[in-house]
């Protein structure tokens, strides 16, 4: 697994600031070989100062990464970037400013050759302060690119007030509350907390989302089609202001993105589990974005770990349960109009 390639699909609507994220991980000294795959050169305006050699559709910078276009087949990009010389330490996709990112994230898990080589590592979306909340009126695909994101960046916090930025923020906790979110300006951050995140890596789920995976205290086997208050030992983490009043943040019902999150105490039964699910992404396909969990399976020493997109699943046993560690199954969907109750009922029927 290791020696596969991460990458992260960087997502956004046009003048979010998705091309000053990438011009500073082509112009930065990182000491890092980035490549970075973008729709067009037009849009991304490369500074040529920074170019020190170009065949074809590829740029070489001179802090050691590569850009190149994507002409129609992302599966033939990276097929060419993987006979180059050299390895690269992670690769960056652009979408267009109007895309759903699934399609591209989707490649990884579907096309053996490039699932062979490359692994996704996170989708990133780049998020502007001052207009996303039209945006999100007005455009599906806005909404679709927060509710798939598994790191969000809130860029040009400095053109807007603290009061629009905190409804921005709730609005963002509204579609998408699992997702980490960082505010900036100029896309100012660290890099590493954009690339190499390890997101959808199935081993570090936990690491990713200490709320999906802390619970809350609550039981949530009534089924809350929201972000819940999510214990309140992360006053550390400011990453995570939660979107309940008493945190100071509005809390939005996003009228059709909702994450559903389940939980059980009582091992399930794989073989009912599997089917259920399976049956569950085939008919809810087009509307879940996005699932993951931690299941514990009757008579199973090892926890069960699995994502999905859209109908494509993928999961694997990820270690064994150490001593002491509650055995509980959690589940989480982020869709449009899922259907929450007859979901909760059926991982409900799925215990062992």
């Amino acid at each position: 697994m290791t020696d596969k390639i991460p990458v992260t699909v960087l997502t956004g609507y046009l003048g979010a600031g998705k091309t000053t994220l990438l011009n500073r991980i082509l112009s930065e000294p990182h000491g890092k070989k980035y490549a970075v795959i973008v729709n067009e050169f037009g849009e991304i305006g490369i500074d040529n100062d920074l170019v020190v050699g170009a065949d074809e559709e590829v740029f070489e910078m001179n802090n050691g990464c590569i850009c190149c276009t994507v002409r129609g087949d992302l599966v033939r990009i990276l097929d060419g970037l993987m006979k180059r010389k050299g390895k690269f330490d992670a690769i960056i996709v652009e979408t267009t400013g109007l895309a759903d990112p699934a399609p591209v994230a989707q490649t990884f898990f579907i096309d053996e050759n490039v699932g062979r080589r490359t692994k996704l590592d996170a989708v990133v979306t780049v998020a502007d302060a001052k207009w996303l909340n039209d945006r999100l009126k007005d455009a599906p695909e806005a909404k679709n690119q927060i509710a798939f994101a598994d790191v969000i960046l809130i860029n040009k916090t400095d053109l807007v007030t603290p009061e629009e930025l905190a409804e921005v923020e709730a609005r963002i906790r509204g579609i998408n509350p699992y997702a980490k979110v960082h505010k900036t300006q100029r896309a100012q951050i660290a890099l590493s907390e954009v690339l190499e995140r390890n997101a959808f890596d199935l081993d570090r789920i936990l690491d990713i989302e200490p709320e999906f995976l802390e619970g809350d205290g609550h039981d949530h086997d009534h089924h809350h089609d929201h972000d819940h208050g999510h214990g309140h030992d992360h006053h550390h983490d400011h990453d995570h202001k939660h979107a309940h009043s008493h945190g100071g943040l509005k809390h939005y019902h996003d009228e059709d993105m909702q994450s559903i999150s389940l939980r059980s105490d009582k091992p399930l039964n794989p073989d009912k589990f599997f089917p259920w699910v399976q049956d569950l992404v085939q008919k809810e396909g087009p509307n879940i974005l996005r699932c993951k969990g931690i299941l514990a399976f009757k008579d199973d020493d090892a926890r069960f770990v699995f994502q999905g997109v859209h109908m494509i699943l993928d999961g694997d046993h990820q270690r064994p349960w150490k001593d002491g560690e509650k055995r509980d199954s959690r589940i989480v969907f982020i869709g449009r109009n899922l259907p929450g109750k007859k979901i909760a009922e059926g991982f409900e029927s799925c215990v062992a």
